[in-house]
């Protein structure tokens, strides 16, 4: 009865061990591929530039100042 239960037990295991190392090395596959890196910069470039205006309107001001004065040459 006891080799049974061990047995069942054993198949198990491994059962998880297989399961927990092939979802690891497709992930891993799947964070490393292109097709992913395509999709993430996207998602960040779509956010980026949702608040591009937002932030471009604040940070820039409406008036700016007078234009730098030339310098006068010495005379020699």
């Amino acid at each position: 009865m006891f080799q049974k239960i061990a047995n069942v037990l054993s198949i198990l295991s491994f059962l998880m061990v297989t399961s927990v190392i092939g979802g690891g090395y497709f992930g891993y596959k799947y964070v490393t591929s292109e097709q992913f890196k395509a999709k993430v910069m996207n998602e960040i470039l779509g956010n980026v530039q949702g608040l591009m205006p937002d932030i471009l309107d604040n940070a820039l001001p409406d008036v700016t100042g007078p234009t730098i004065p030339k310098f006068k040459q010495p005379k020699i």
